[in-house]
């Protein structure tokens, strides 16, 4: 399925030589993953805490933006400088979700928006990548198939972020965007499952 996440090895290509130079001065793959990880915790916090002040949730499509390239940086690092590791391996997967339920939960606290929904979301994210981590337990590869993986949902909040903090999107089209974020991250759970399955046969 279509994913953002095909655009991958071109950004990769963009940074190669930024993380060369953060590679010379001694960061690691961790310290990234750990970096953005706390960022977006301290993001979501300060949206839950401050709901009210809409302009705030314009520096959600900004993180979303730098944290995708820092979530690039962090693969490179430990690719390519030979500083993988079974504990990055651990952080890759778990920060990634600890950040993305920090910094979309917040949206449950805007007036008319269903939390349920955003929870639903959370849950699927959850889910679908834990799907995709289970590929190698079956014999397959880890499974990245879209279309509502990190990536494209890192661009859906970004875009909801911005239209929260401009006053263009109502509570009824971000339910309605809701409902559509989580039926596609069902879609995608079911994607993985049946292509992890279909690599083993």
């Amino acid at each position: 399925m279509p994913s953002i996440y095909q655009l991958k090895p071109r950004f990769q290509a963009l940074l190669r030589p930024m993380v060369k130079r953060l590679y010379d001065r001694g960061v690691t793959a961790n310290q990234v993953t750990l970096a953005a990880a706390g960022v977006s915790v301290l993001l979501g916090v300060l949206l839950a805490a401050t709901p009210q002040t809409r302009w705030l949730f314009a520096l959600v499509p900004a993180w979303m933006v730098l944290r995708m390239a820092l979530n690039a940086i962090d693969g490179m690092l430990a690719r390519e400088f030979g500083q993988q590791s079974r504990l990055g391996a651990y952080l890759n997967e778990l920060c990634d979700l600890i950040a993305d339920a920090a910094l979309f939960l917040p949206f449950a606290l805007l007036p008319g928006v269903w939390p349920g929904l955003v929870v639903g979301v959370v849950l699927a994210a959850l889910i679908s990548e834990y799907a995709g981590v289970m590929g190698p337990l079956v014999g397959a590869e880890r499974r990245y198939d879209g279309p509502m993986g990190k990536s494209d949902r890192a661009f859906v909040f970004g875009v909801l972020g911005a239209g929260v903090a401009v006053g263009l999107l109502s509570a009824a089209w971000l339910n309605g965007v809701l409902l559509v974020v989580l039926l596609l991250s069902l879609y995608t759970l079911y994607n993985r499952v049946s292509r992890g399955l279909a690599q083993t046969r």
